[in-house]
């Protein structure tokens, strides 16, 4: 019986929305003209959905033509980090109603730019994963 305890542990639904809610910071992804992009983004978790405020270019345009995306946060401290990805599609809240909702989430940027847009990602996958810190395996170890 080997003592290996696996370094990589898949995380449930609940902890991976736990976890994300527990951050402000992530990177959304898309893909423009066939092209993999990937932005830094405020984020707040709402309703089981991740909430982003935007400024016009390449986020809100792929969010208005309910653009396939990907997003992804994560955190670590010395002994394990974490890392959570949400895949689905983008949208721009455009009705009165949304966007009072989304005020409701008080999601603040960082930055000192206006961005007026809300975009929510509705998720159609979520995963996440937790990794335990260590030393590499001794490679002579796995090929013996």
């Amino acid at each position: 019986m080997s003592s290996y305890e696996d370094p990589v542990t898949t995380l449930d639904e609940e902890e991976s929305w736990n976890l994300l809610a527990s951050r402000t910071l992530g990177r959304l992804v898309t893909a423009v003209a066939g092209q993999p992009e990937i932005f830094p983004v405020n984020f707040v978790v709402q309703h089981r959905t991740i909430l982003i405020r935007t400024a016009e270019g390449t986020k809100l345009l792929m969010a208005a033509i309910g653009g396939r995306v990907a997003f992804e946060a994560d955190d670590h401290g010395l002994e394990e980090g974490w890392s959570v990805i949400v895949k689905g599609r983008a949208s721009v809240l455009s009705t009165s109603a949304e966007v009072a909702e989304a005020d409701r989430a008080q999601l603040l940027s960082w930055t000192p730019i206006l961005k007026l847009h809300y975009v929510r990602i509705l998720p159609t996958e979520i995963s996440g994963r937790r990794f335990r810190f260590g030393a590499e395996p001794d490679r002579q170890d796995v090929f013996a």
